[in-house]
């Protein structure tokens, strides 16, 4: 049986089984195709309702409907739904003889309930077609009280007869719901029914209806767990952590919190899929459930984000299990059937702050930004001055964000000279607040920031739009100005990046060649799949592509010979003694001798003194980029 929990017109859970009496027709319960337009018609209280749905793959399906509140008087409807496309459609018959059973079979039969009558004196009960069919007796089978009774879990037998009693002495309705035993399996039983006395008051018969409840219960049972677990995991859930932190705080003794990531969990994905990745989220809950065990409650808030609340401990005894959980988890690989996979945890330490909940969140939040800036792999607990950081950071990328909707930031550029002729062969753009506030900022202080949050690809796509525009200036056209652009690594993630620039250079009817894009070493080793989509996509166009401040990171030859590249920037601390270093020396020319196999020019970085252009041409460098050449001026296409 399918089942559909709806609220306010869209579904908030299915089971599989409703999942697949649509998919297979082409429609899913979440999204345009979803036919709750049909269900809606339905109103609640109705049963095995008749529905025809014509599905997008061309078929119809025919459908009985069963709707019902999930909680009395609450938002979410519930839906029963059997398909029976496959059954012959039946047409009302004839009831057949007017027999004591007719009337309980007739309600059976239209409300879809089981009924039954018990005659209290005779002590004879009788039973409608639908209860006889739950309960696997034969048609015509003599049945008592004591057949019911004996049925019945052992645990409600009690219950059910003090409130049969309870009705029959005061001839009032009587509700229930109770458990009973068919076969090897149990059944859950929603019962009402009413007492009818004779002429003295004495109980004469009892009148009752039986409803199979077993998978709505399920269903409810399902639901209030998933209301505070995290399916993944079986961990609790962020409204169960966020609700334990509050009364945590509350308390006389407080509380400590720990903020959990998985170092670098994105890679895993990417290299191992997210079927992997979720075996790995398993794997570190089970550390953290077990690590944490009675003293805490441990729980997942989503992604790889994890927490545990310690009720009555300070921010020792936090640092203490955060530093055992990493210990824990760095200990040895995760999974072994793809190879030795190991992981490593970032952890942020705070003491809840009585029952404001967001304001302990945002200091382990904190506190886990400064294990991650420290060399992640490690627990840091929250400090006054994190908190003084982020007001710098959170104003510092406010005034970044208001200088791009003002219009007052600016580029400024500064000329690649060719070596070999003394003239520009193109120009970087380097980006500049001119905002008229200070402190002056420049880029080393707003860059980093920016580049942890998405205004870095705010100001990427403003300088390349920048870039492009002024390449289309008549004067630019004219000289066949060139241009180079600073892209961040978390642009390189930007899978619509390569054909947004050949979009804005199409529709600017600006040749490809004369934009190049720079990124750092660093962003390249960080994102080398991605590095290389976006190279060849711009340099197959005809685009220039330059690995920036080569040397500064790892200095790998192989990021040469594997990245479609253009051009390579040696980094300037190479550069600036290369006429009194030989060491200097042969790492240029070594850079240079394998550019030039690889068809890649060279440019020298910082290149601030007039004795290193005799050195660098003899080392066969082919342009030169810092002050002594030219230093950046405001762009004036």
């Amino acid at each position: 049986m399918g089942l559909l929990v709806v609220r306010d017109g869209a579904t908030s859970w299915c089971n599989d089984a409703a999942e697949q009496l649509v998919r297979p027709h082409g429609a899913a319960w979440h999204g345009p195709s979803a036919p709750l337009a049909l269900l809606a018609a339905i109103p609640s209280g109705a049963r095995r309702a008749p529905v025809w749905w014509p599905s997008p793959s061309g078929s119809s399906r025919r459908w009985r409907v069963t709707c019902s509140r999930l909680d009395p008087g609450g938002p979410d409807l519930l839906y029963e739904i059997v398909d029976e496309t496959a059954e012959p459609v039946r047409q009302d018959a004839e009831p057949g003889p007017v027999t004591a059973d007719w009337p309980l079979a007739r309600v059976a039969d239209k409300a879809g309930i089981a009924s039954w009558s018990w005659n209290v004196r005779e002590d004879v009960v009788e039973w409608s077609d639908e209860l006889r069919r739950l309960f696997e007796v034969t048609p015509g089978t003599p049945l008592s009280y004591d057949d019911y009774r004996g049925r019945l879990h052992p645990d409600d037998v009690e219950t059910f007869e003090a409130t049969l009693a309870e009705a029959m002495a005061e001839r009032t309705p009587f509700s229930f719901t109770h458990r009973v035993i068919v076969g090897q399996r149990e059944m859950i039983l929603e019962c009402h029914g009413e007492v009818v006395a004779d002429a003295d008051g004495a109980p004469a018969r009892l009148f009752g209806t039986a409803r199979d409840v077993t998978v709505h219960h399920r269903a409810q049972q399902e639901l209030a767990y998933l209301a505070n677990h995290d399916p993944l995991t079986g961990m609790a859930n962020r409204h169960r952590i966020t609700g334990q932190l509050a009364e945590s705080g509350r308390g006389p003794d407080g509380a400590a919190l720990l903020l959990i990531d998985i170092d670098n969990f994105k890679d895993i994905n990417e290299l191992h899929g997210h079927a992997t990745g979720d075996r790995v989220i398993r794997r570190v809950a089970a550390t953290i459930t077990v690590e944490t065990g009675s003293t805490g409650v441990p729980g997942r808030l989503g992604g790889d984000e994890f927490a545990v609340v310690l009720p009555g401990a300070d921010a020792t005894r936090g640092m203490a299990l955060a530093n055992r959980l990493c210990a824990a988890v760095a200990a040895g690989p995760v999974l072994d059937d793809i190879g030795p996979l190991r992981v490593t945890l970032s952890i942020g330490v705070a003491v809840a702050l009585d029952d404001d909940v967001e304001a302990s969140l945002a200091q382990a939040e904190l506190a886990l930004y400064a294990a991650k800036n420290a060399g992640r792999n490690r627990a840091e607990p929250f400090a006054n001055d994190q908190y003084d950081q982020a007001v710098r950071r959170v104003s510092l990328l406010q005034r970044v964000q208001n200088a791009l909707d003002q219009d007052t930031m600016q580029l400024d550029a500064q000329p690649i000279v060719d070596l070999a002729t003394g003239h520009p062969s193109r120009y970087e753009l380097l980006i500049r607040l001119r905002d008229g506030n200070f402190p002056l900022l420049g880029p080393v202080d707003f860059l980093p920031a920016a580049e942890q949050t998405d205004l870095v690809l705010r100001l990427d796509r403003w300088v390349l739009q920048r870039a492009i525009g002024a390449l289309a200036m008549p004067r630019a056209r004219a000289r066949d100005l060139r241009l180079e652009v600073n892209v961040s690594a978390r642009s390189l993630e930007d899978g619509d990046l390569g054909r947004w620039i050949l979009a804005g250079l199409a529709e600017a009817d600006v040749e490809p060649r004369r934009l190049g894009l720079e990124i750092t070493e660093t962003a390249a080793i960080g994102s080398v799949a991605a590095a290389r989509a976006l190279a060849t996509r711009l340099v197959d166009a005809g685009c220039g592509f330059a690995l920036d401040d080569f040397g500064a990171g790892f200095g790998s030859f192989s990021y040469l010979k594997h990245l479609p590249f253009t051009a390579v920037k040696i980094a300037g601390e190479f550069v600036r003694q290369l006429d009194r270093d030989p060491v200097d020396r042969a790492l240029v020319s070594a850079v240079v001798g394998v550019a030039k196999q690889l068809g890649m020019r060279t440019v020298a970085e910082q290149v601030d003194r007039a004795q290193l252009i005799g050195q660098l041409r003899v080392a066969g460098v082919d342009d030169g980029q810092g002050y002594y050449l030219g230093r950046p001026r405001p762009l004036d296409p």
